[in-house]
């Protein structure tokens, strides 16, 4: 099945970031490899960029219009409210999208969201009609708050932005997926590798955002591919019904009754 988010029909659950791949062909093969429809960019760092020329802005703008994906414009780098909510109409007017992934950081070790400045920032940027996809933790409360604030999408990290260690801890993931079963949830942050996108789709999540586990794999083609089957796999399972854990051994072959074979 597919995927309903922000009142868009999506078939893919890959959300794939744009920033570190090794040249603009691979980014560019690597979104077609992961078949993903929704691609995240920061708005810092593509103003970083020239606006003209090899590599500049129009470049990279072409590159993303080409591959057919949903841009997702991101406040990565902004530490208040008050500059996240000026990235974001600076994004509106570039870009013409009221997607928003909003990123409100409040440690510099950690890159862990700052949950007052992240709420507030929300509930400005719903009211001006944003359609704003809040980077946050793992915590019921934070997530209630935003929900309250008007956002129609969570995004919890599973661990630290480009860390790779994968969900640090899957009892908070499963909590919020119990408690917000109506809420689209994507895990965003920290997936080091596919096993650990299957285990966020197993989980119940709806759909998958990273970046640096394609971008800085050895191979980010295969990678993005490798992902995108994994995503697969694991929506799959979660949608057949997977097994509970027995605590001891059960014998899968009857020993008693009637034989199927005489």
């Amino acid at each position: 099945m597919g995927l309903r988010i922000a009142d868009v029909e999506l078939t893919s659950r890959f959300f794939l970031g744009t920033a570190g791949y090794p040249s603009p062909a691979v980014l560019q093969q690597a979104i077609a490899a992961s078949g993903t429809q929704v691609v995240t960019v920061g708005l810092k760092r593509q103003l970083a960029m020239p606006a003209n020329g090899p590599g500049g802005q129009g470049d990279f703008y072409a590159l993303i219009r080409a591959s057919g994906a949903r841009l997702l414009p991101n406040t990565a780098g902004c530490r208040t409210a008050r500059e996240a909510v000026a990235l974001a109409q600076m994004a509106r007017e570039l870009f013409g999208t009221p997607w928003l992934k909003l990123e409100v950081v409040g440690d510099d070790h950690t890159l862990q969201p700052d949950p007052f400045e992240l709420v507030d920032a929300a509930r400005t940027l719903v009211r001006e009609g944003f359609e704003v996809f809040p980077y946050c933790t793992d915590d019921l409360v934070l997530c209630q708050r935003l929900l309250d604030a008007g956002c129609r999408i969570l995004m919890p990290w599973g661990a630290p932005i480009g860390s790779g260690q994968g969900l640090l801890n899957p009892w908070a993931l499963r909590t919020l997926r119990e408690r917000l079963p109506d809420v689209p949830l994507v895990v965003d942050a920290g997936i080091g590798s596919p096993q650990d996108a299957v285990q966020a789709m197993e989980l119940g999540f709806d759909a998958v955002l990273l970046n640096s586990a394609v971008a800085q794999a050895r191979d980010p083609v295969r990678m993005a591919q490798a992902f995108k089957l994994g995503i697969e796999a694991g929506r799959l399972a979660f949608e057949a019904g997977i097994m509970a854990q027995q605590a001891m051994a059960v014998a899968t072959t009857p020993v008693t009754g009637q034989p199927f074979v005489l």
